[in-house]
């Protein structure tokens, strides 16, 4: 079985729209992209090319096609992203020239995803996807970087799809600009009690 694990920039209230330029995604009105710039530096950047490791992908169509208009000429950032395999969660797509690009119709292609053998799978981006995968308990680690601002308004990390879920703490690290690294392992069902009983 494959491990899907999530990453997503995300403000202090929860914000992951748009955090890596002004036009990535306008909907809503949303006025904020690129909020995630004025925070990165060279600690940041190192983690972040740690975590891009080579993995397979699993992108929604919006995220997708951003994707393959950047980095198929910026391998020297992502060494490896033009080689593993990049499934797409689309009702509309089918095809690409970005080779190893894979579409799958619905929930059911995920799952037959999961189970099968392979490389860990990294969901980046992809808001919509990212709430199917929570509603239906498939998302097993979140990488998360929490940046030292708020938004207000924007499209949401934790929306619609998520169930009650508990996670463990696995690693973190801070950067000196105040970037808060955490990565989460999924741990089982929520547990409740008496504080201090």
């Amino acid at each position: 079985m494959r491990k899907i694990i999530v990453l997503s920039f995300i403000s202090l209230d929860g914000v992951m729209q748009a955090p890596g330029g002004p036009k990535e995604d306008t909907s809503g009105g949303f006025k904020y992209g690129g909020w995630t710039s004025p925070y990165f530096e060279e600690a940041a950047g190192k983690i972040m090319q740690k975590q891009m490791k080579s993995a397979d992908l699993l992108l929604g169509r919006k995220t997708f096609e951003i994707f393959a208009s950047y980095w198929p000429e910026h391998t020297d950032y992502w060494p490896g992203i033009n080689d593993v395999t990049k499934y797409v969660l689309s009702k509309t797509l089918k095809k690409s020239d970005w080779k190893n690009s894979v579409f799958l119709k619905n929930v059911a292609s995920i799952k037959k995803l999961k189970n099968s053998n392979g490389s860990d799978i990294q969901v980046h981006g992809s808001g919509e996807l990212i709430q199917l995968l929570l509603k239906n308990d498939l998302v097993d680690e979140l990488w998360l970087k929490f940046h030292p601002v708020t938004l207000g308004k924007g499209k949401k990390l934790f929306n619609s799809g998520t169930i009650p879920a508990a996670f463990t703490l696995t690693e973190s690290s801070v950067t000196p600009v105040g970037v808060i690294f955490a990565n989460y392992k999924r741990s089982g069902k929520v547990k409740t009690g008496n504080m201090g009983a």
